[in-house]
């Protein structure tokens, strides 16, 4: 059993149904979902980039630590159970051992990412074009803090995407 279903026990349990949203891209919610049992599609602009059904899988981290809308979707695939912690920062603030667990999967995530570059950009070394960005996106992965972005201007500072 997953670390984090241990450390998470104690939370609100829920049965979302499939088809349904566990969380939606663009919209700012701060909570914490980690996967008890059943499967998620994720998808970023209408696009599935992944599909997950390992319990103990966490998803709204990267939302609720950066304290800005969802990056992507979060559908239930089949019917899925969910540990959930409403006020995901303060139950991080609250329990270090989740934080740990976050931090691990954030991690692995990005090693992951930073490998997969890094194989593109080795077997596309001969071509130039975008390839040749890699270098500059590996290096901010690693390296750089990104820059704050916000959705919206000034003619539009409220925006509802």
């Amino acid at each position: 059993m997953a670390p984090i279903l241990d450390i998470c026990a104690g939370l609100p349990r829920t049965v979302i149904p499939t088809g349904s949203f566990v969380i939606e891209q663009g919209k700012k919610r701060g909570s914490l979902f980690v996967l008890v049992d059943g499967a998620v599609a994720i998808e970023h602009d209408g696009v599935v980039v992944a599909e997950v059904a390992q319990p103990g899988a966490i998803f709204g981290e990267m939302s609720t630590l950066l304290d800005r809308p969802a990056s992507t979707t979060v559908r239930a695939t089949v019917d899925s159970t969910f540990l959930i912690a409403e006020q995901g920062g303060a139950f991080l603030a609250a329990t270090p051992e989740a934080v740990i667990e976050v931090a691990r999967a954030l991690a692995t995530r990005l090693e992951m990412l930073t490998s997969y570059l890094a194989d593109a950009k080795q077997q596309f070394a001969d071509q130039g074009g975008h390839v040749a960005v890699m270098d500059d996106v590996i290096r901010t992965l690693i390296h750089d803090r990104l820059p704050v972005v916000e959705p919206g201007s000034i003619r539009m500072p409220e925006t509802d995407y």
